[in-house]
């Protein structure tokens, strides 16, 4: 395998690497970094150089060693080879996406986005209360 040309192709592939390893998106990692999404796949496809606090952040998001990022660490001695640190439980990338929609809403919308999944759940319940009277056997 040919190694990318430039700074910027080896930080983006090595990032993409471990975001894909990580199970993120990424609309995760750039909301994790602070960029945005848009910025965030251009750096991953080595279109653009990131800061220093932001290579920082990356790093940390992607619990990546710098030198693994930066290409100076020989890819047979990868990072991912090791043991992984233990990590919280991740949402599935379906919630952590309406997470960061509902961030978006003002307080209004928030209420009324709220009322109506209580409703959704309450709707879900009866309708199964319904199937298990409709399960129990006749006298």
């Amino acid at each position: 395998m040919a190694l990318p040309r430039g700074l910027a192709a080896t930080i983006g592939t090595a990032a993409r690497a471990a975001r894909i390893r990580a199970n993120l998106t990424q609309e995760d990692v750039a909301e994790r970094v602070g960029l945005a999404t848009e910025v965030y796949g251009r750096l991953e496809r080595g279109g653009m150089l990131p800061s220093v606090p932001t290579l920082k952040k990356l790093c940390e998001t992607l619990s990546i060693p710098s030198d693994v990022l930066l290409g100076l660490q020989p890819a047979q001695e990868n990072f991912w080879t090791k043991e992984a640190p233990a990590r919280p439980v991740e949402e599935p990338a379906e919630i952590r996406r309406l997470v960061r929609t509902v961030k978006k809403l003002e307080p209004a919308e928030f209420r009324l986005l709220s009322l109506m999944a209580t409703g959704l759940v309450r709707l879900r319940h009866m309708r199964q209360s319904r199937g298990q009277e409709g399960a129990s056997p006749s006298q």
